[in-house]
């Protein structure tokens, strides 16, 4: 499998420089180049099949050209040992839970996968590689976790002062070992723009072997599509056409669903469930895409100004709005909605939310009363509501369970080193 650059698409990849490189030299995105499509016989049986099955099956049809199938089992068996849950809710909503893995965030399926595919191809070249990465919450955990003590890999994650929850930043802040995590004084799109700025510095580049396990990474991105399909293996037999909502930051999520629906998925439609930071769903309604400064809110991992997989998300149809606007819809609410929705679901169900899980169950009923259709909905539950522990109670009036791996980490030491949002600072702290 060859990828391009979604800038400039006479510039290839092979995985392994894609997934080591994590940008183009162009400063675009990879995608690949061609996207097959899972077999019929496999769709057909698909219910019947475990999760790490489905993600042998969908990695294998998109990556057979560089990973054999028996290698590939082994990469998915050191990658999830947790599943990807499907609840009922009401009779025609379901929520996908996606916080079963170490960090208790969705993200952990793309940072595992990442660093196994990573440890693999390491294994056969003895190099090392420095990786870089931004997080506005769940990723840095993930990432955390999912590299910690791997051979041959030093994580730095940076993050924004203030702005994640305390649970968040203790998973990233705690483990030490190959791990640094940096404290900016700013906005996570200082942080991503700090990251980016790295990959394209001759002299960094020069002195160390770097790579991102941001979204803007294609190995991050591959893994998220495994859950998509088994979703779809679980609630195959209500036999109705199936809608996402995805509560949308960076994009990179919704972007993986995009990817299994181009292999295969029956989806009928995705919504783009966002806070305030609403450049997409603007986009959406106008044709327009203007990026903002980001804004803060309680949803914390998706206040993106700029999002970086917009163009994945795009490009998917050709960059057509109008094809777009099609199969994707999108919605946006405020911080007193997300608190309102947290508490009705709560009294109508007992289900606790996170804030970014109940912007995506809010995205799924606004676009169940604009489109009056029938369909099963799926909403992506992409967190732990306990990582968000003052605020959930406080909105909800009332204490929740809180996992002992994360009561564990409130009483853990921080380590992290504060700095600006200067890229030379930034440079320097890496150099030296």
């Amino acid at each position: 499998m060859l990828f391009y650059s979604t800038r400039t698409p006479g510039i290839k990849a092979s995985l392994e420089e894609a997934v080591f490189r994590s940008l183009p030299p162009d400063n675009g995105l990879y995608m690949p180049e061609t996207i097959p499509s899972i077999s019929d016989a496999f769709m057909d049986s698909i219910e019947q099949r475990t999760f790490n099955e489905i993600a042998v099956e969908v990695a294998h049809t998109l990556l057979r050209d560089d990973i054999s199938r028996a290698d590939m089992e082994q990469i998915v068996a050191r990658s999830f040992s947790f599943e990807a849950p499907v609840r009922e809710i009401t009779p025609d909503d379901y929520v996908l839970e996606l916080f079963h893995g170490p960090s208790m965030a969705f993200k952990d399926f793309g940072a595992r996968f990442m660093a196994s595919l990573m440890s693999y191809f390491l294994a056969k070249s003895q190099k090392e590689i420095k990786i870089l990465v931004a997080t506005s919450g769940d990723t840095g955990g993930a990432v955390a976790q999912g590299f910690f003590q791997v051979p041959g890999i030093s994580v730095t994650i940076l993050y924004p002062s203030g702005k994640v929850s305390e649970i968040q930043e203790k998973q990233l802040t705690t483990l030490g070992h190959n791990v640094t995590a940096i404290e900016v004084q700013g906005t996570f799109d200082d942080c991503q723009r700090l990251v980016k700025e790295a990959f394209l510095d001759e002299d960094l580049n020069q002195k160390f072997n770097l790579a991102s396990a941001n979204s803007i990474n294609i190995a991050r991105l591959i893994p998220q599509a495994f859950y998509y399909f088994a979703a779809y293996a679980q609630l195959k037999h209500r036999g109705k056409p199936l809608v996402f909502s995805v509560p949308s930051g960076n994009f990179g999520n919704i972007s993986a669903g995009l990817l299994a629906y181009a292999m295969g998925l029956p989806a009928a439609q995705f919504v783009a469930s966002t806070n305030r930071n609403n450049v997409v769903p603007a986009y959406l309604q106008s044709g327009q895409y203007q990026p903002q400064p980001s804004v803060e809110t309680i949803s914390n991992a998706m206040d993106v100004g700029s999002p970086s997989n917009f163009v994945r998300m795009t490009r998917f149809f050709g960059d057509d709005w109008q094809k777009v606007q099609q199969k994707i819809s999108g919605f946006y609410f405020d911080d007193d909605q997300t608190r309102q929705t947290m508490r009705e679901l709560f009294e109508q169900t007992g289900y606790v939310l996170c804030p970014h899980s109940a912007v995506a169950y809010r995205g799924l009923q606004a676009y169940r009363d604009r489109s009056g259709q029938d369909f099963t909905g799926v909403f992506l539950a992409t967190a732990h509501p306990a990582k968000f522990l003052d605020l959930v109670e406080s909105t909800l009036g009332q204490a929740i369970e809180v996992p002992n791996r994360l009561k564990e980490l409130l009483s853990l030491k921080k380590e992290a080193i504060p700095m600006g949002t200067s890229f030379e600072e930034f440079k320097d702290l890496i150099i030296n």
